[in-house]
């Protein structure tokens, strides 16, 4: 919920573009710093064709959604989520 009047407070989806960042100082053994198929796992088990709002515990803004991710994906330091054309949150670690 908001703390202010939007359109964006009833129930409404989006599509987005995600990018996840990640770094290590070294490879793995495998020779990756994390594996797509576990980002990919981990962003489309949870997020794809969901209701959000039972997901996070926060406001399912771009920025949460952002940050929900970073949190959650091995060796993840920043995320972007656009969900428009000109509408992108970044989430980064310091």
């Amino acid at each position: 919920m908001l703390s202010y009047e939007s359109k964006c407070e009833h129930l409404h989806g989006h599509n987005w573009i995600i990018v996840v960042y990640c770094r290590a100082k070294e490879l793995n053994r495998d020779g990756m710093v994390t594996d797509f198929t576990h980002i990919k796992k981990v962003v489309k088990d949870t997020f794809d064709h969901k209701y959000i709002n039972e997901i996070l515990d926060v406001n399912p803004s771009a920025e949460n959604i952002a940050k929900w991710i970073c949190d959650h994906v091995e060796n993840c330091y920043k995320v972007s989520v656009q969900e428009s054309e000109g509408n992108v949150a970044i989430y980064e670690r310091d």
